[in-house]
């Protein structure tokens, strides 16, 4: 291995090898941990320390860096203290997660590092979004992202760094190439020589280094980043590198030929460069011995007073209020003259407004620059807010969403368009896993509103017409708001901006220009989470969202003799199960009424918290009424057929007689 010093004094080489050094000596205490049993699983960097030590002496302290699960170094140069870190693995309240999640899944932001999820390509779109942020901001910074050549085969790493190229991100897309994923080796997951040579698909600079060379990895990442500081740019880096032990501790080596161990250990990046510098001189085996000592009693110090850190106590309440970050949200109500608004156009006027009020409003999706969006709902924005705030993206769900995340990390907001909530599939996992989770994993705010233009009634078939609140409507962390009128469309939507947690708003297709009600000319937000009473009456609840709404009024309206009590929920997470009970002591009867299919839609969480908290009040059992189990047909006769309108009629007599 071929060491040059190029610039570096005495000092800073020593620097470097006890850089290098502290993590290895925490590995090997750690496999010491686990034959003792005291800790039940570890993911070793052994033979990886020079990539995640050279890299992160790169970067500048206030740049964030993205590392996966076996980059220790990482933490430890950038001075996470081993106590905390130790408290973290073994699921202590004062780790990061306070037990909620494991190993490297978490971040801090006083060490600018954002941890991975267990899906490996997910952090590589939070990247783009921290370097847009970058770049919006004016900071001539740079943002470092880990992946491994496994997830190389991930739509998110394709997407992330199509991303990055097309929008100039100054983002370093780090590849470890360790040969295996779990066991599989390289030859059984992609066919090109080298993972660097896939930068050329995407326009962008790709260099193959030697990730095991210290002073190789620092010097290319030290001037990769101060190239992409002046010239944004994202750079994608392979580092050859060899994992000497197992995917994890349990999984064992034994899948590895035995000439690959004895031809990497020769590589070995801690004593390669040890032996570097007894050949220069430098290091001494007093100053080693010194070194080593002085770095073993602080291991031993800090890991075994992590051990005496206290445990999580269990309290439903309190992991309940941490899915979301703490906001109390402050109304503001309408004032002013009001003007009689399509539906789409008071979507349209709450995100002029909100792009006025927050600078630090980002909107991203397909088409929504000069085109104004599908359904050109932000049309006209480009020319006030610029292209920089109203961007158009390529097509790729996963990437925009993560992206989202990234701006808010990093002190923005961010809005997502999805052209039609049936392609959220696409980005679902940043949703649920991602977005959705972050705050409760390590307390930071997922400040993203992802918009949904939804339903069916269009004719539109099968994947531009699904009702698709239910895949998210049981997902901790969420909130999800549905209007049904342009009055509501637009102070839930302002409300939904405001709330630094992640908003889902649901958008009806069908309502856009068919319905027009007064709006408030002015600035005003809405409760999220509280329903609207529509109707009073005493023969039976409806409780309905969305376009069932109007399907209700419209048969309320040919049924005069009904006496009901209509209620739109508005908010599906939180929903409003205060005014949902008063309807049904009120009545007795409660028929829930929604567009999406019948199994497992949202009316059937509704129906069973009121089967579960209202049973004494009931006169006859919950009802729903909802859409056939099938795909959502295009043809207009197989589609009235599909939906739950067809069935309103028949529902309300069967409860009515009942």
């Amino acid at each position: 291995m071929h060491f040059d010093r190029k610039d570096k004094d005495d000092h800073s080489l020593l620097n470097l090898y006890e850089q290098l050094l502290y993590p290895r000596m925490i590995e090997e205490k750690m496999l010491i941990l686990l034959r003792q049993g005291r800790i039940g699983k570890w993911f070793s960097g052994i033979g990886q320390e020079a990539i995640a030590v050279g890299s992160t002496l790169a970067m500048q302290s206030s740049e964030y860096i993205l590392p996966m699960h076996r980059n220790l170094g990482v933490f430890t140069t950038r001075e996470v203290p081993l106590k905390k870190l130790m408290a973290q693995w073994q699921g202590k309240l004062t780790g990061f997660t306070k037990g909620r999640d494991r190993s490297f899944h978490f971040g801090t932001q006083d060490h600018k590092i954002i941890g991975m999820i267990s899906h490996l390509g997910p952090q590589m779109a939070l990247a783009d979004g921290i370097a847009l942020a970058d770049v919006l901001a004016g900071h001539a910074h740079a943002t470092l992202v880990f992946t491994g050549e496994g997830a190389t085969s991930e739509g998110d790493f394709h997407e992330a760094l199509n991303v990055a190229a097309v929008w100039d991100l100054p983002v370093i897309f780090l590849i470890e190439n360790n040969g295996y994923g779990l066991s599989t080796p390289v030859q059984e997951q992609f066919r090109c020589k080298n993972l660097s040579d896939k930068a050329i698909g995407y326009g962008i600079e790709g260099i193959q280094i030697d990730g095991n060379n210290i002073l190789e990895v620092y010097d290319t990442l030290h001037e990769i980043a101060e190239k992409i500081r002046k010239n944004p740019r994202p750079v994608l880096v392979e580092c050859l590198t060899f994992r000497m032990r197992g995917h994890e501790e349990a999984s064992g080596t034994k899948y590895v030929p035995a000439q690959l161990f004895e031809e990497w250990e020769k590589k070995d990046p801690v004593k390669c460069y040890e032996q570097y510098l007894y050949d220069l001189g430098i290091l001494t085996e007093r100053i080693a011995d010194e070194l080593k000592s002085r770095i073993k009693i602080e291991i031993e110090t800090e890991i075994e007073s992590a051990f005496a850190e206290p445990e999580p106590h269990a309290d439903p309440e309190t992991e309940a209020q941490d899915m979301y970050f703490p906001f109390q949200q402050q109304l503001i109500h309408a004032e002013g003259p009001s003007a009689e608004i399509r539906y789409l156009d008071a979507i349209t006027q709450g995100l002029s407004m909100a792009m006025q009020k927050y600078p630090n409003l980002v909107l991203m999706g397909q088409d929504i620059s000069e085109y104004g969006g599908a359904f050109k709902i932000t049309e006209g924005f480009t020319k006030e807010f610029g292209k920089h705030r109203v961007r158009n993206t390529p097509i790729c769900e996963s990437a925009i969403v993560g992206a989202g995340l990234g701006l808010s990390i990093n002190g923005y907001k961010a809005m997502v368009e999805m052209q039609f909530a049936d392609f959220v599939s696409c980005g679902f996992n940043q949703i649920v896993n991602n977005l959705a989770k972050t705050h409760y994993r390590w307390g930071e705010k997922a400040d993203v509103v992802v918009r949904m233009p939804t339903g069916a009634g269009t004719g539109a078939g099968p994947f531009h017409s699904q009702s698709n609140e239910a895949w998210f409507t049981k997902t901790p962390g969420l909130k999800i708001v549905y209007p049904a009128f342009p009055y509501d469309a637009k102070g839930l939507l302002l409300a939904a901006i405001e709330d630094p947690n992640p908003v889902i708003y649901f958008e009806h297709k069908y309502l856009y220009r068919s319905l027009t009600g007064a709006v408030p000319e002015g600035y005003y937000t809405l409760e999220i989470g509280k329903a609207n009473v529509l109707k009073h009456g005493n023969d039976l609840s409806l409780i309905t969202y969305g376009l069932g709404v109007h399907w209700a009024l419209a048969y309320l309206e040919q049924h005069p003799d009904l006496s009901v009590t209509l209620i739109d929920l508005c908010s599906l997470q939180p929903w409003d199960k205060e005014t949902v009970a008063s309807a049904v002591r009120a009545t007795g009867k409660v028929l829930i009424l929604h567009e999406d299919t019948m199994s497992s839609g949202f009316g059937a969480e509704i129906a069973a918290w009121i089967s579960e908290n209202c049973f004494e009040y009931l006169d006859a059992p919950v009802m729903r009424c909802a859409s056939l189990d099938t795909a959502i047909p295009m043809n207009k006769v197989l589609e009235d057929s599909f939906l739950a309108k067809s069935r309103l009629h028949q529902s309300i007599e069967k409860l009515r007689s009942y």
